[in-house]
């Protein structure tokens, strides 16, 4: 049976399939959210430096008044790491756009107020700054009861983890890193796993014009299923033990996203030899490339 949701360190359930507003353009995302919430989806992922937190508000209102239980709806932003040293304000900010009293994961990523460039174009990425002191905010948020479960994003390697982990009180109830079959991210996966850490997986499909939905194992597998390659490639998460987060405004294409199905060993057997192949050849491919977080050298400062 294919799980519909997973028990996190903390003891709450996170549904598996989850609705993604990153990049989804102003004037579709509150329709979008409404009409996931009222057919059958029960995860909505946002984050301040989405810039769309309002719409995601309003089209949780929406929702809860046709009858959605906001009991029922897990919810996720993320605060930005500009706030790092501010994270009760970046709460208090998404707070009031989404309308809510907590989010039930709180997140955190990034490096800077939104998207700044330096006069080069190059981002302007602050580079001095220890992670793990900023961990202390995250878990000061956690205490005063306006998020239920603090976690980690993009940036967060095997490296990073590990020295958070040196330090931290609490560990990290997610993870959630870019995945897929061709960047399985395994030693993330399994670190991740020993660790007790839930993997939250975006960008599961690669990208617009990325050739995982034409690749030959998932083209096989889904014709052997009867269902579509996206599909292929959502229930490749979830049978792994992840969450996945599926991006669409598209009313039809929300809806689809939702199937998932069960992967027997051949199947999985077929996805793993793709990834190996790709990583033997050195042809992994990164589709969201932050400028931070590739390589591991925060300086020490504890």
């Amino acid at each position: 049976m294919v799980a519909t949701s997973f028990k996190l360190n903390n003891g709450l359930e996170m549904p598996a399939v989850g609705l993604g507003t990153w990049q989804s353009k102003a004037g579709e995302v509150q329709t979008a959210v409404s009409y996931a919430l009222q057919n059958g989806y029960k995860l909505i992922d946002g984050a301040y430096c989405y810039g769309n937190e309002g719409e995601v508000g309003e089209g949780l209102k929406e929702a809860f008044a046709a009858g959605v239980k906001r009991e029922d709806v897990f919810v996720v932003t993320k605060v930005w790491a500009t706030y790092s040293t501010r994270v009760a304000e970046s709460l208090g900010k998404s707070l009031k756009s989404l309308g809510l009293e907590w989010p039930d994961l709180l997140p955190w990523t990034g490096n800077h107020d939104k998207f700044p460039t330096l006069p080069d174009g190059r981002r302007d990425v602050i580079r001095d700054y220890n992670h793990v002191h900023g961990w202390g905010q995250m878990e000061a948020a956690l205490q005063t009861g306006k998020t239920r479960a603090i976690g980690v994003s993009n940036q967060y390697s095997k490296g990073y983890l590990q020295q958070l982990l040196a330090h931290a009180a609490v560990v990290p109830a997610v993870n959630q890193i870019e995945n897929h079959p061709s960047l399985p991210q395994q030693e993330i996966v399994d670190f991740c796993k020993e660790k007790g850490i839930h993997v939250m997986a975006y960008s599961p499909l690669g990208s617009s014009g990325s050739p995982l939905m034409g690749a030959e194992p998932v083209v096989k597998i889904a014709e052997k299923r009867g269902v579509s390659a996206g599909t292929v490639l959502l229930s490749y998460h979830v049978n792994r033990g992840s969450t996945v987060l599926a991006k669409s405004v598209t009313p039809a294409r929300i809806k689809a996203n939702l199937e998932i199905i069960g992967l027997d060993d051949e199947d999985t057997k077929l996805l793993n030899d793709y990834s190996d192949d790709l990583a033997t050849k050195g042809k992994l491919k990164r589709y969201v490339y932050p400028p931070f977080g590739i390589d591991f050298g925060f300086p020490d400062k504890s």
